[in-house]
């Protein structure tokens, strides 16, 4: 096809917009967001559908923001923060990113659990076998891989998430019932209730998205000519083509949460349907397989146990990599896989540490379970105070110029904090009290 045609495309021309964004929307449904919606689905039936159409604005707010200051300044969030705060703020803000990166090792131990559970299920070999190959193999891959290939490859698994709008098919819904569902007719008032549904943002509305969105727009941009090694800013285009790069980045980034909160529907409508009407507890993203098979039928928990290993694959390196661009940028160290090892020492030293340590820890656990609720419920509780660091970012005439908040922005943006900072304290509690 010739260059002409693929201008005149309007579906090639949208598929070429589509980057970190996308990806970012797909990582969000690893295993453990899988596990987390199986779950609501399974324990509460359509009782936590009306979490999908609230999360999804608040969602596109929250990257549209994170995306923006990248491509207003050029710069990682981890370097707006350090350019933003003083180096008291720094310091309480780097322990909550320590404590982030922690989460992520939590999350990532969790999903290469489910990543061998899911070869088991395809009855390939033991599942602490591939749980090994699986973190070794992607460790290897992201040390000695190239950016433009590693971009590449996240797109493409991005498309295996599609197998859980397949569960959604074959498993017989009550549309009715979901439509109450949607609009809040089944909500309850009770502490575990609330507690799955702090569980439920946390994993649609999670710190290391802000991160990861903002490290692979930067790389992105690094890769064009105009800014030669850094990333071009906005006021560095010409008006026309700034115009282009926020329509596009904008285009991405709503497209890649509205592909997640489908995801997030399939899941918990699929697993109400099936799981919840025998009521059926879940403890992983595997058992949630296992149980569908009698249910909806072999198939059905064979796409399941694909759908969660190939998200998998694609969650682990964007955790493991966003809690490293972050810490990195902020101590204002060099990042980046279009970086090698010897130029970002601190980058690959966290990452690396990260995967290993999420390996390890998927091989001892026994309970896959614990690590997703607390790694979900952590995400829940960090989310507000990162949302508010974002927002001072974001409003900031000197930091953004002519690309700070507008009054939407600003609206939406602070509706998405105070939701989940109010979600965050009520974690805390939850947790605390032993509910």
């Amino acid at each position: 096809m010739s260059s002409t045609a693929k201008k005149r495309s309007p579906l090639i021309r949208f598929l070429s917009v589509l980057g970190p964004g996308l990806v970012t929307g797909a990582a969000d449904d690893d295993p453990s967001g899988v596990a987390t919606y199986a779950q609501a689905g399974a324990t509460y039936q359509n009782g936590l559908l009306w979490t999908v159409p609230l999360s999804l604005p608040l969602m596109m707010a929250a990257q549209e923001i994170c995306d923006r200051t990248v491509l207003a300044t050029g710069n990682s969030l981890g370097r707006l923060i350090r350019q933003k705060f003083t180096h008291r703020w720094r310091i309480v803000i780097g322990i909550l990113l320590a404590a982030l990166v922690v989460a992520n090792v939590l999350n990532c131990g969790a999903d290469l659990m489910a990543i061998g559970q899911g070869m088991q299920l395809l009855h390939a070999g033991p599942a602490g076998l591939w749980s090994a190959v699986a973190g070794i193999a992607i460790a290897v891959s992201l040390l000695f891989g190239s950016f433009a290939t590693i971009g590449k490859i996240f797109k493409w698994l991005c498309l295996v998430l599609l197998v859980y709008v397949v569960v959604l098919v074959v498993a017989h819904l009550n549309w009715s019932d979901v439509a109450i569902g949607l609009v809040g007719g089944h909500f309850r008032l009770s502490p575990a209730y609330l507690g799955l549904v702090v569980a439920v943002l946390g994993t649609s509305i999670s710190p290391y998205m802000f991160f990861w969105q903002s490290a692979q727009r930067v790389e992105e941009l690094r890769a064009e000519e105009l800014g030669g090694d850094r990333a071009a800013r906005l006021d560095e285009r010409t008006a026309r083509d700034a115009r282009k790069q926020l329509k596009d980045a904008r285009v991405d980034v709503f497209t890649g949460m509205a592909f997640s909160v489908i995801i997030m529907f399939a899941i918990i409508a699929a697993t109400a349907a099936t799981l919840g009407a025998h009521h059926k507890t879940v403890t992983s993203a595997a058992q949630a397989a296992q149980a569908l098979a009698p249910l909806a039928g072999d198939y059905a928990s064979i796409i399941f146990a694909i759908g969660f290993i190939g998200s998998g694959v694609l969650a682990v390196p964007v955790l493991a990599a966003s809690g490293a661009a972050g810490m990195a940028g902020l101590l204002n160290k060099e990042w980046g896989f279009d970086r090698d090892v010897r130029k970002a020492p601190v980058f690959y030293g966290i990452l690396l540490a990260g995967i290993i340590l999420g390996t390890v820890l998927s091989l001892v656990s026994s309970n896959p379970i614990q690590l997703l609720v607390l790694s979900a419920v952590v995400n829940g509780i960090a989310a507000g105070p990162f949302l508010i660091v974002i927002m001072l970012i974001s409003r900031d005439q000197k930091i953004m110029g002519a690309h700070k908040n507008g009054p939407l922005a600003n609206t939406m943006g602070w509706i998405v904090t105070v939701v989940m900072c109010v979600a965050g304290i009520y974690g805390i509690w939850y947790t605390l009290s032993g509910q």
